[in-house]
């Protein structure tokens, strides 16, 4: 039972089920999941392939609702919110990283974090807000008119992370974002992700399959056949 002395927790699940219906029957994804994530954070989730981390990644950015139980998020409750309603908790709350970086390549870095201060805001003047969230993830002045193909893979993950970061959410969610980096970029990266926890109060929830990488955080979260364990 949760003080109620304690403040409202980020994310709340509680016996969250979630099932894909296939023409060959029914997949439980996840089974009855009760979780409690704090403010400020710092979560690894690990577990084999096909375990559900993947599942519970997108249910706690919105990305799709749960079958059963009850899912708050910032103290809103996900079950029967709108489409619209969603994408608002979304753009407003969340940050995603992912391990392919999903930066658009028609875009320079900058316009890449430019891009969701845009959707948010409306504002054109979005420039000086991402300059400075660029520079913050120590890439240099010269690459911010670079093209996603023109620069390294530890490159284009702080322009990822710059673009996560420009609306200024509370959490954000990593999906494996080192993986596709070489172990020295990939710490580099870490430390960066360590820093916005440390420093700037961010709630990171990080999917990995390595060991070494989920010691950066304070929690591991361990899920097997849709269940934690």
């Amino acid at each position: 039972m949760e003080n109620p002395s304690e403040p409202e927790p980020v994310m709340r699940f509680t016996d969250v089920t979630k099932v894909y219906p296939l023409p060959a029957g029914d997949v439980v994804a996840l089974n009855k999941i009760s979780l409690y994530i704090a403010q400020g954070e710092f979560i690894a989730i690990m577990g084999p392939s096909g375990s559900g981390k993947s599942t519970l990644l997108n249910l706690m950015g919105c990305l799709d609702t749960p079958t059963e139980g009850e899912l708050y998020i910032k103290g809103k409750r996900v079950k029967g919110m709108t489409d619209e309603e969603l994408t608002s908790l979304r753009r407003d709350h969340i940050g995603f990283i992912f391990q392919q970086f999903n930066l658009i390549p028609l875009l320079t870095a900058l316009e890449n974090v430019q891009y969701p201060f845009i959707l948010k805001t409306g504002a054109a003047d979005s420039k000086g807000r991402s300059i400075e969230v660029l520079e913050s993830m120590s890439l240099e002045t010269n690459l911010f008119s670079h093209k996603p193909s023109e620069l390294s893979g530890g490159q284009q993950q702080r322009v990822a992370i710059a673009r996560a970061l420009v609306n200024d959410p509370e959490i954000l969610l990593a999906d494996e974002p080192t993986g596709n980096l070489d172990t020295k970029t990939g710490s580099a990266i870490m430390e960066l992700l360590s820093d916005l926890n440390r420093n700037r109060g961010k709630t990171i929830i990080m999917v990995t399959h390595d060991p070494k990488i989920a010691e950066y955080a304070h929690r591991t979260i361990r899920i097997v056949d849709g269940k934690i364990v």
